[in-house]
């Protein structure tokens, strides 16, 4: 079914707010890299979170999809 314009708001603001977090993330995975010395615990934790959300996006992308082409 299509999506209401509400769901499709709600969808867009969380796809923006995942967009930046993945941003982010990788801000904060070359600087930890950067660094020599770093958790590698941290940053598969980092890695793993940051692949979690590029599926968010994707799933989200794939929602909106439909609404945007048409």
């Amino acid at each position: 079914g299509r999506l209401t314009e509400e769901e499709t708001a709600q969808l867009k603001a969380r796809l923006a707010a995942f967009k930046s977090e993945h941003r982010d993330l990788d801000e904060v995975i070359a600087r930890v890299s950067e660094g020599g010395v770093y958790d590698q615990l941290m940053m598969q934790r980092l890695k793993k979170r940051k692949l979690a959300l590029k599926d968010q996006i994707t799933k989200l992308e794939s929602q909106l999809l439909p609404d945007i082409i048409a």
